[in-house]
């Protein structure tokens, strides 16, 4: 039985998270982009960007293709990956129990998919569990994940918590990221991701790969 959509971009609604200021969130806290760091596009796909987000999903786009565009550039790693299904365990939500509509797994044509770009396809939240991305990055020496994409208490909070456990350092580009739920959204940014590496805004990131770490 196939996943419905909410299922893959939806978590547990975090009922205790207080409101996230996003101003503070403007603040940068990225320090450093390793030599060999890869940039992760999470699910930037037909089926996923037509769903109703917090955020106007034109500027997410936006900013995750300006991520891309700046790493293609220098040389370094694009992963984009797309999601098609679901891990197969008992849940209480219901799932969906047809197919995907055709085109629904489609990678966006905003992303500018390029032919050196590594194309992963997951099934479940996260990037890494069911797929041989580890693998991949390892095998080019990648030592840091920059992470973008949708949704970002799921796909993205699952690849971070994925990457940071094999070892990767991590940035978030909270810009470059949004959910279905403010709350999910707002408590990943706030509560989880500073346990997970450091996070910053798409331009903070494209000034490090410029002139290395903050401050130089």
């Amino acid at each position: 039985m196939a996943p419905s959509a909410t299922d893959i971009v939806q978590p547990p609604q975090h009922t205790n998270a207080p409101p996230f200021n996003h101003t503070k969130a403007s603040l940068v806290t990225v320090s450093l982009i390793d030599p060999k760091t890869a940039l992760v596009v999470i699910d930037l796909q037909q089926g996923i960007v037509s769903l109703p987000t917090v955020h106007p999903i034109g500027d997410v786009i936006k900013n995750a293709s300006a991520l891309a565009d700046a790493f293609r550039r220098r040389g370094l790693p694009v992963v984009l990956v797309n999601v098609d299904g679901g891990a197969p365990g008992r849940t209480e939500q219901p799932r969906r129990s047809t197919p995907f509509p055709a085109g629904w797994t489609d990678l966006i044509p905003e992303i500018n998919r390029q032919p050196g770009d590594i194309v992963v396809t997951k099934r479940t939240w996260g990037a890494f569990a069911s797929t041989d991305l580890e693998h991949q990055l390892k095998a080019l020496d990648v030592t840091q994940v920059v992470i973008a994409g949708v949704a970002t208490a799921t796909g993205v909070e699952s690849t971070a918590r994925q990457a940071y456990e094999q070892g990767f350092n991590v940035t978030l580009a909270i810009d470059a990221m949004t959910d279905l739920r403010p709350a999910a959204h707002d408590y990943s940014i706030a509560h989880v991701f500073p346990r997970l590496g450091e996070t910053g805004t798409t331009k903070q990131i494209i000034d490090l790969l410029d002139h290395g770490s903050a401050g130089q």
